[in-house]
């Protein structure tokens, strides 16, 4: 088995555990991301308070809504992003080995060779990946309420009674699909992919911090323990948060206008909460919002994302180590067989 392909793996498994531990958190900020009533957004509920509300007037599965799709996209996404990463960091290592060898460099990849190996491998992931992505924020942002934008339910009263959540149809994947397909078409799949391209500058600033600083350990450790260069599960686990806090902070904005594109638009009334691309919904959101609107959530993102990315990590360097253990074991038990 190559060592890419035991990284993208990993990168699955990881990916698909964090986001099982973290996924309410997520359904939450992506419902705070695209608020576009200026009054409720002033109204500051904290993510508990607006995760209780939630259950209380849609029920416990709404906070999963859209869990399905998204686990097969963390699948997706930290596979293919994992497994090219690891490619294309192979192929910047033989460059820097090379460079040495004609007196270049010290054999090492630096930052910026750093950066491209993360956003090659972030631009393939997001080009494949997109759609499923579009589908699963249609499914967090949907909520009974949503039927009264729609055609056919405008002429229901303010003061009418509200339906129970019991009563609230059922939104599945399969709605998601054929809403999307019906409003945009198949190009309706890949709505957002402008500022998510711009956006894996989010992981591949998160990878040159963690690689920055995981080398940095290691030397240091190397130094202190003579040789040694061993990280503990603790360790990857806050080297990761750490990474993810700083590549949050920068990227933000642009997950908030990509949340604002992939979510349902109004297709009557207020034309401030119709998006007709990227720049159209920056401007409008500046214009009617002010800055604050590209922030919002952030606090919640923040903590979801940090977590996520910490538990992804720790397990991932967990499982990739796991499987060099027992594919050396397998190797050597072979090699036994053979010479006996």
């Amino acid at each position: 088995m190559s060592d890419a392909l035991i990284n993208g793996l990993a990168g699955a498994g990881g990916g698909i555990i964090a986001q099982l531990i973290t996924y309410p958190l997520q359904s939450v900020n992506t419902r705070q991301q695209t608020e576009r009533d200026v009054k409720k957004a002033k109204r500051k509920h904290g993510t508990l308070e607006q995760m209780c509300q939630v259950v209380k007037n849609e029920g416990w599965g709404r906070l999963y809504s859209g869990l399905a799709p998204s686990i097969v996209g963390t699948a997706c996404s930290q596979g293919v992003y994992y497994y090219f990463y690891k490619i294309f960091r192979d192929r910047a290592e033989a460059i820097a080995r090379e460079n040495k060898r004609n007196g270049i460099g010290d054999g090492s990849v630096g930052m910026l060779s750093s950066l491209m190996v993360a956003a090659l491998a972030g631009c393939t992931n997001v080009l494949l990946t997109n759609p499923i992505w579009v589908v699963v924020t249609r499914m967090q942002t949907h909520s009974k309420n949503s039927n009264k934008s729609q055609p056919g339910h405008s002429s229901i009263a303010p003061d009418e009674k509200a339906l129970d959540p019991i009563e609230c149809p059922p939104y599945g994947t399969g709605h998601a699909i054929q809403e999307l397909y019906d409003e945009a078409g198949i190009q309706g799949f890949w709505k957002g992919v402008f500022p998510t391209l711009i956006m894996v500058s989010n992981p591949s600033m998160q990878f040159m911090l963690y690689e920055t600083m995981l080398k940095k350990l290691k030397k240091k450790r190397a130094l202190v323990k003579q040789g040694d260069t061993g990280v503990t599960a603790l360790e990857i686990f806050l080297l990761g948060a750490l990474a993810k806090l700083g590549a949050t902070v920068v990227t933000y904005p642009l997950l908030v206008v990509k949340s604002r594109l992939q979510a349902k638009q109004t297709t009557t009334g207020d034309k401030r909460h119709h998006y007709e691309g990227t720049l159209d919904a920056i401007l409008k959101m500046i214009r009617y919002e002010g800055l604050h609107g590209f922030y919002k959530g952030m606090s919640t993102k923040i903590v979801q994302s940090v977590l996520a990315a910490a538990v992804l990590f720790m397990i991932k360097e967990e499982l990739v180590r796991g499987a060099r253990m027992l594919l050396t074991k397998g190797g050597t038990s072979t090699g036994r067989t053979r010479a006996a």
